[in-house]
């Protein structure tokens, strides 16, 4: 097979790569061993970088018409496809490569499709709000401009102000530990196994990896957020996310 192509968004981070979205096609690739190429693009450069290779929009801006763009998106040379979204794009790569391991196991799209929006709904905005400035900080100055303008705008205040280190960031806090005991309360349905899918990595545990390296990344590994999360249910979710180090080759 040729070369895949894969956008992702740089920074200043030792490991380039910090997306959570661009995460989980990056551990998908990773664990199915395909051969693959980064190229790197910046905030303001993604929706004309789309636009020239192909790749269609995966939502609408604010105002309920106006297309967006996102990175991750991959071109597969192989067969002449562009893919966005980081959930489609592991569809594909199941689908066009069966002989690599599955992370969606047979008939299980739907419940993983799911899972994905329950798992978001637990844990995805109070994640995002305490790792939204370490975000803005780690780009580099393009992409830092863009997206301090623009999350400013969304939340319609500054980052700074979002979780701060007062009892409002606490109530943050509060809310991201509760969401990790109902993720936490679900894997315990395994029993012994580690993951979602038992005993393999499944799309929905790439989804659990994708956040935790997100937060590792942007706010520093030994940052007073990171030992915190590291700290939540007794080290569970640095154990869990120690399982991927395999998976986490940036090329």
């Amino acid at each position: 097979m040729s070369e895949i192509i894969f956008y992702d968004i740089p920074s200043k981070t030792q490991t380039n790569a910090w997306s959570p979205n661009t995460w989980n096609t990056r551990f998908t690739l990773n664990l199915k061993g395909l051969k693959y190429r980064t190229e790197w693009v910046e905030y303001p450069d993604i929706e004309a970088s789309c636009k020239k290779i192909g790749a269609g929009q995966t939502s609408t801006k604010s105002d309920g018409v106006t297309p967006h763009y996102t990175l991750p998106v991959i071109y597969d040379p192989s067969t002449k496809t562009v893919v966005a979204d980081s959930f489609a794009i592991a569809e594909y790569l199941d689908t066009t490569y069966p002989n690599t391991p599955l992370v969606f196991p047979k008939n299980t799209r739907a419940l993983h499709a799911a899972y994905s929006d329950a798992f978001n709904d637990a844990l995805m905005m109070p994640l995002y709000s305490l790792s939204v400035l370490p975000t803005a900080l780690t780009l580099n100055p393009s992409s830092y401009e863009y997206f301090r303008r623009t999350r400013e705008v969304s939340f319609g205040k500054k980052l700074e102000e979002v979780a701060p280190e007062d009892e409002r960031g606490e109530e943050v806090w509060a809310k991201l530990e509760a969401g990790f005991a109902k993720i936490a309360s679900w894997l315990e349905k395994n029993k012994e196994k580690p993951f979602v899918g038992g005993d393999k990595i499944t799309y929905a545990d790439i989804e659990i990896a994708g956040r935790l390296i997100w937060a590792k990344i942007v706010m520093g590994e030994d940052s007073k957020g990171w030992q915190r999360i590291k700290a939540i249910d007794g080290g569970r979710w640095d154990r869990y996310l120690q399982q991927f180090d395999k998976y986490t080759t940036v090329v």
